[in-house]
């Protein structure tokens, strides 16, 4: 497939589909119970709220409260979906996390929206930039960064029917929808080829997919060979398709909306060290904070536009 047949049939907020993927998920299975931590609105909960009273539990804000809560109701056989930003559910209730969710192997379900420094003007106490990395090091966690409505649509569905702790980001700001179709397979830890090409490999998840599909799209104007994966999910990385694809193109640039330490990134370069050498440049957040301001202007500001991703992948292939 050609990036320039990748196009937007509309613009739509990554938390939507959140919201319309556990209202289907709770239409089909009676045992799916949603928490939150007196952000419903945010979480696009009202439907699920509205067919489901009884299946709805709001803690307020004491979320390792929630936590707490939801691995006790795997207990009776019921499948818990905590949700809050993402800077709450993880970084501030690690330790119940750990504690009662990983260790034990309770099937909870983390699901966070407002990741990243698209929170935008709440400012640097709320984007948290470093969820993939505590998550990811948890045994036994599944970490999953859908790229879209449709696709947290079909992923919140997916992972509520797959059985162990996960941790699902999502975000707050409208982006645009360009997977195609809508009601297409999604299988954790299989990632998604966009792309095939033969000159570069470019990862990405998260919002940053659709600007490395901008990306592409120019530097396939340019003659420049495009294979472009979205890794979904970060943890079970797939392996496979990594080394597939750089055993051919023999240099990669990941793209995403995290620390640089401890994200896709640095999982990508585990692989190639231990796999198969080649030369790796990262578009992510460089050892700092965010700060307030558009979603727009923070992406500009920190490096993660399209230009961003076009100027790694020319150094990569001066590497190369």
């Amino acid at each position: 497939m050609s990036l320039q047949q990748i196009s937007f049939t509309d613009k739509k907020d990554t938390r939507s589909g959140f919201g319309a993927g556990i209202y289907e998920a709770g239409k089909a299975n009676p045992n799916v119970v949603a928490l939150c931590a007196d952000l419903v609105g945010s979480l696009k909960l009202e439907k699920f709220i509205e067919d489901f009273p009884d299946r709805f539990v709001q803690t307020g804000v004491a979320e390792a409260n929630m936590i707490g809560i939801a691995a006790g109701l795997t207990i009776g056989g019921k499948i818990p979906v905590a949700t809050t930003f993402a800077n709450f559910g993880t970084g501030r209730v690690y330790d119940q996390i750990r504690q009662s969710v990983a260790y034990s192997g309770k099937n909870v379900k983390i699901c966070c929206s407002h990741a990243g420094l698209t929170l935008g003007e709440d400012g640097a106490t709320h984007q948290i930039l470093e969820d993939i990395g505590l998550m990811k090091m948890l045994p036994g966690m599944t970490v999953v960064v859908p790229c879209d409505y449709n696709q947290t649509r079909l992923a919140t569905k997916a992972i509520i029917e797959r059985n162990g702790p996960t941790y699902l980001r999502f975000g707050r700001p409208v982006w645009p929808i360009f997977t195609q179709p809508e009601d297409a397979a999604f299988e954790i830890g299989k990632a998604q080829f966009l792309s095939e090409g033969s000159d570069v490999t470019i990862i990405a998840c998260g919002h940053l997919v659709w600007h490395a599909v901008l990306a592409g799209q120019e530097l396939e104007k340019r003659g420049i060979s495009v294979e472009l994966i979205n890794m979904h999910t970060i943890k079970p990385l797939d392996t496979e398709a990594i080394l597939r694809s750089v055993k051919k193109t023999q240099c990669v640039v990941t793209a995403e909306e995290h620390q640089m330490n401890g994200g896709l990134g640095e999982s990508v370069a585990g692989v190639l060290a231990q796999h198969h050498l080649a030369p790796l440049e990262m578009v992510a957040v460089h050892d700092t904070f965010g700060e307030s301001g558009t979603p727009a202007e923070l992406l500009e500001k920190y490096g993660l536009m399209p230009k961003d991703i076009i100027a790694a992948v020319e150094k990569v292939l001066e590497r190369k």
